[in-house]
């Protein structure tokens, strides 16, 4: 089915951090919204690419050789198979697009890890 999604109306139903939910779906990969705050956790996609679109706020995704800042506004595709951390001084809401076997945490499995997504 064919709607428009407003991403306001939809980052304003949720409030919990790190817990992404699935707006929509583009041939094999999910659309996301997720509200980010303080650091994640290293990991890394083994099979994925990753992509981080900032829609408020500012994320630091931390490298192992170097730090990028993205603005709202602005993304960062990350590899599969590079280690990153992303990191939030302030609430940052960001929209993934990713591959649907993608696990938020990649290679780690800990208490942050979600593997039953909420559709939104």
């Amino acid at each position: 089915m064919m709607e428009k999604v407003n991403l306001a109306e939809k980052f304003s139903i949720f409030n919990d951090y790190w817990n992404p939910k699935i707006v929509g779906e583009l041939n094999e990969s999910f659309v996301k919204l997720v509200k980010v705050k303080d650091e994640f956790v290293w990991h890394q996609h083994e099979n994925e690419d990753e992509m981080f679109l900032v829609v408020k706020g500012k994320l630091l995704i931390k490298f192992r050789d170097r730090d990028v800042w993205i603005n709202e506004g602005e993304f960062l595709v990350v590899p599969r198979g590079v280690e990153h951390m992303p990191v939030a001084e302030e609430e940052v809401h960001v929209l993934l697009l990713e591959p649907k076997t993608t696990i938020n945490t990649g290679n780690e499995v800990n208490e942050k890890t979600k593997t039953n997504l909420e559709t939104i």
